[in-house]
């Protein structure tokens, strides 16, 4: 009974959307809230602007609306953003052009207007996001349109709206014969947009030039009718049932657009800059919508490169939508697919995911001339990470380098079928990274359309991602056979800041047992340095830098941690596990433990399972494997 009384519920909320009045009422609901009468463009804006914009640590805006469903675009969706919806929601001439969206396949291109389709629905039954339109109307339009041109100039003044577009013809007839001219009594509902009733939203998908008719764009005549209305041009003898008519005051797609016949694009070149089209023997039928297209690169160019699709070009505002090329946010990306199917009670080791996301970042990056910079250096940069000898700006130089990186590599749908091969394997209770990269390469010698050339580029890849899996792996072990890591780590930064404190200041440092005052110890100070390359003569800069580094943090009432400093949290990491590395070493290697150490690594499998993610199963496997890595 809980759910049926959920089902009252939604239906009670449903009823609740409902509203019909007359014209005279919508010019009260316009008078309260001009933005109700906003065009399409606008509407659009704002239901992305309202879901909350958030600034990233290189001052790019993050738009919340995509956050669920796209990664590693920040960019990119900021450019969309910005350049084609805000501009045209303020009535800018872009507002004019077709919205193509250009990338490589998988790139997230159906997603993205996939996101705006389901959003416009929903915003559209909040109050901001209302939608009113003429009833009985056939494209839902606006009813603003009822104004005498010449009355326009008088009532945009009045209300601070402005009215584009005239009454469809089926509208003006109605007007004539049924209300006569009055204006006022002319019934006007609330429209909720839905893809699913052809309400406001409009989707167009390419097929056979020989079948497809141009009437699935703009409507056609209804051949029963034509004997009882006696004329083509007699609305009431028409469909007004195209794509085109059906996603007026909202959101119209074309799926593969540049696949189509001519005929179709020419429509919607005085649909895109006049705001109208042509139908049947009517006047131009007015339409207020965003026209939005999809296509990749190679059928892009060619249509570039056909000289007789100038005009068509010149009212198209083209938006690159590469791959990600975040590590992170790849992993996300295959962690939402991997949820959305029914294999979520295989588990998934901790770094398998990262694994594969390493290398596929790795295809889609181009080797950079700058010197000292590989494409693994160039992914950890992109992923946010500190690399030791580069700068935000050369971040920002290396983005610069190659415009259309991304466009190229593997997709993920490659990698998360790899993923998927893994995970169905028969009596599979858990995949590792070694799993998932032996079915990336398994892939590879089973796809036949690869050059020898790319598949031995791309096993490269596969070896690189692998090693990055191994360091990884140590890591991870290292830390879980630290007796409490952080605190191992906490004592030993409070050690080394007590020491640096005292060295950078020519100060002696108090020993807390005997209270005898020593030398700072520079040994241990070294030995904690030389983990990260710091030379001799580099050390003092070195140390004076994160005492700096203390007084910032001190300053803005924070408190220093042990990773409060990248090259110092690896310093402090590597130290410790170098003082372990024996112990671990002989622990996992070791064919028969004594009962020391099988305590001890019964203790570690319970740390990885507890605070690191892993199943037993997988504890184990990362145990002998390390155990494999530190014995080479």
């Amino acid at each position: 009974m809980g759910f049926l009384d959920r089902i009252h519920a939604y239906r009670a909320e449903e009823e609740e959307l409902q509203w019909e009045g007359t014209f005279a009422d919508y010019l009260e609901l316009v008078a309260q809230n001009p933005r109700i009468a906003e065009t399409a463009h606008a509407r659009i804006y704002d239901m992305i602007a309202e879901a909350g914009i958030d600034t990233d640590a290189e001052g790019r805006r993050r738009y919340r609306f995509f956050e669920t469903e796209l990664y590693g675009l920040d960019a990119t969706l900021e450019r969309l953003v910005e350049e084609y919806f805000h501009a045209a929601a303020r009535r800018l001439d872009v507002r004019k052009r077709i919205l193509l969206l250009m990338g490589p396949v998988s790139g997230g291109k159906s997603t993205i207007v996939t996101m705006l389709k389901r959003g416009l629905e929903q915003y559209s039954r909040t109050p901001n996001g209302a939608v009113y339109g003429i009833k009985g109307c056939p494209m839902h339009e606006e009813p603003l349109h009822l104004i005498p041109n010449e009355l326009r100039p008088e009532f945009e003044q009045t209300y601070g709206v402005k009215i584009e577009g005239n009454l469809c013809p089926s509208c003006r007839l109605r007007l004539d014969t049924e209300y006569h001219g009055d204006i006022e009594q002319f019934p006007v509902e609330r429209v909720i947009l839905s893809e699913e009733r052809r309400v406001g939203i409009g989707t167009f998908s390419p097929s056979d030039p020989k079948s497809q008719d141009i009437a699935d764009l703009t409507g056609s005549i209804d051949f029963a009718t034509i004997t009882e209305y006696g004329s083509e041009s007699d609305p009431r003898a028409y469909r007004f049932d195209g794509e085109l008519n059906k996603a007026n005051r909202g959101l119209m797609e074309f799926q593969e657009m540049l696949k189509c016949d001519e005929k179709f694009l020419w429509h919607l070149l005085s649909l895109t800059q006049e705001g109208n089209f042509k139908a049947g023997r009517f006047a131009l039928i007015s339409a207020d919508e965003m026209i939005i297209a999809h296509t990749n690169e190679s059928e892009y160019r060619a249509f570039v490169a056909n000289k007789k699709n100038e005009a068509l070009q010149s009212r198209m505002i083209v938006m690159p939508i590469p791959y990600n090329l975040s590590a992170d946010a790849e992993v996300k990306i295959y962690e939402k697919l991997v949820q959305q199917s029914d294999l979520r009670d295989v588990h998934i080791a901790p770094h398998a995911l990262r694994t594969a996301a390493i290398f596929s970042i790795l295809t889609r990056l181009k080797e950079s001339k700058k010197q000292g910079v590989d494409l693994l250096k160039k992914l950890h940069l992109y992923n946010g990470q500190t690399v030791e000898g580069l700068k935000e700006a050369d971040l920002k130089e290396l983005r610069e380098e190659f415009p259309d990186e991304g466009m190229s590599g593997l997709d993920p749908r490659y990698v998360i079928n790899r993923i998927s091969t893994a995970l169905i394997r028969r009596d599979t209770t858990c995949i590792n990274a070694l799993d998932v990269l032996r079915a990336i390469k398994d892939g590879l010698d089973q796809h036949a359309s690869i050059s020898k050339e790319a598949k031995e580029r791309l096993l490269n890849f596969v070896a690189v991602a692998r090693k990055e899996y191994d360091e990884l792996a140590k890591t991870e072990v290292q830390k879980a056979f630290v007796y409490s890591f952080e605190e191992s780590a906490k004592t030993l930064l409070e050690n080394y800041l007590d020491n640096v404190e005292a060295y950078c200041s020519w100060q002696k440092i108090k020993d807390p047992l005997t209270g005898e005052e020593l030398d700072p110890d520079e040994k241990l100070m070294r030995s904690i340095e030389e983990q990260i390359g710091i030379s001799e003569n580099a050390k003092r800069a070195f140390r004076e830098e994160i005492l700096i580094r203390i007084s910032t943090y001190a300053r803005r009432g924070k408190k220093f941690e042990y990773n409060s400093h990248e090259r110092l949290r690896e310093a402090i990491e590597r130290k410790l596990f170098a003082d372990l590395k024996d112990v671990v070493k002989i622990t996992t290697s070791t064919k028969t433990p004594d009962e020391q150490q099988l305590k001890k690594l019964n203790e570690v499998v319970a740390r990885l399972i507890d605070e690191h993610g892993y199943c037993p199963v997988c504890a184990n496997e990362l145990l002998r494997y390390t155990g494999s890595l530190l014995n080479r």
